[in-house]
Parts: C-alpha cells; structure tokens; sequence
C-alpha cells in the first residue's frame, strides 16, 4: 500500500509514522509513504503559495494549481487511485472506512491543507473525497493524515504482528492489566480484577463484554 502525501510540513507526519508499528512496517516495506511539497510546484517567481480569500475574511488559501500539479504528480501512473481531501465539514472517517480503503486501494492521495484551508477548486479538479477526522478544528491536515496512515495500514496483513491483534475483530476490554497482581500507591491496595486471574475463560469473555457495554 503506497500512501501519497500532499503537504508543507511533512516532519509533522514522520515523527509519528516513523515509530513503534507503523515504522516498522514501513521499514519492512508492507507500506510506502511519499511526500509532494506544493511550494515545489508553484511558479519559479513566486515564493509563496497562498492568497487573501475573495470575499473576505480573515487568514490565507492555498493556492489551487501548486496543489493540484502536486497531486497530480502522486496520480502520474496511477489509474485507481484515492484522493482524500481533509475538511472539518467533510464524511467522517471510521473503522469501517479504513477497512474499506485498504482492501479498495493499492494508492492513496492525501492533501494536507493549513491555514484558512484551500481553494475549493482542488476539489473539483481532482474529484477528491472530503474526509473528517473529527467533530473538530485543526490548524492543519498533517494530523489527520497521520490518522489515516496509521488506521488503513493497520488493516493489512503483515502490518501488525498478529493479524487478530486488531481490537474491531476479538472482544477488546476498554480496561487492561499487567503485573503486579496488587499495585500499592500512596498506602492504597489496587488488585487486578479477580475473573482476569481465574483462567476461565469464558467467564473472562463475558466480562470484557460487559465492561465494553458499561
């Protein structure tokens, strides 16, 4: 799976997917991550790439062709491929949207916008899909795409050491514990859950269900 990254700020997203299992799959090459900066595809005599909105308002836009040309740049070859656009108003991704992406697409486009957001016309030149992380605002698309990396890639075999490590597909407790079986802090005796040590294991199931529903 190839993940394609329309950014300014491509550190923001490598200081999380170069660690623990993601950047161990990408190491092992079971996942790929390329970056497009749109400043490499403005023209030569303009060094920036965002503009005052037309009709007013605070903050800048990016620029519609430096984002577009770098898009493209990611699509060059690809004939099945996704382009996501991160927008606070956009579909909201879920588990089953990761799901359906990673066995759907070998490649996939993410644009990464900042600022007061990007030209509308990317949108419909590159008929991307929006996409939301959350009911919320952030100042940039790094972190989303970071979300989506880690989400998608997790859905493929090899990524994860154990494929029935994923938590959607076995009965996940929200609580978990190791050793010490009794934890002592600040003169107060904290045990494990008692069925967690019985070894029965259907009772143990029944249990992490009920949790799950509480």
């Amino acid at each position: 799976m190839h993940f394609h990254v329309v950014t300014l700020f491509k550190d923001a997203i490598e200081s999380y997917i170069n660690t623990s299992i993601i950047g161990r799959a990408r190491g092992q090459k079971k996942i790929k991550v390329s970056y497009y900066d749109p400043r490499k595809f403005a023209k030569k005599k303009v060094a920036y790439i965002d503009g005052k909105p037309y009709g007013g308002g605070p903050g800048m836009v990016l620029q519609a062709l430096p984002i577009v040309k770098a898009a493209e740049k990611a699509l060059k070859g690809r004939r099945d491929a996704k382009v996501i656009l991160f927008s606070p108003t956009g579909k909201q991704f879920t588990n089953e949207y990761a799901k359906a992406l990673s066995k759907r697409y070998a490649d996939i486009i993410l644009i990464a916008g900042r600022y007061e957001g990007i030209d509308g016309r990317v949108k419909k030149i590159l008929k991307a899909e929006e996409v939301s992380i959350g009911p919320y605002i952030l100042t940039g698309g790094e972190i989303p795409a970071a979300i989506v990396i880690d989400a998608v890639s997790r859905q493929r075999k090899g990524v994860l050491g154990n494929f029935n490590s994923r938590e959607e597909e076995r009965t996940a407790s929200p609580e978990v514990y190791t050793r010490p079986e009794n934890l002592m802090y600040k003169g107060k005796s904290y045990t494990v859950p008692k069925v967690l040590l019985s070894g029965d294991h259907k009772k143990i199931e029944q249990w992490k269900k009920e949790i799950k529903k509480s």
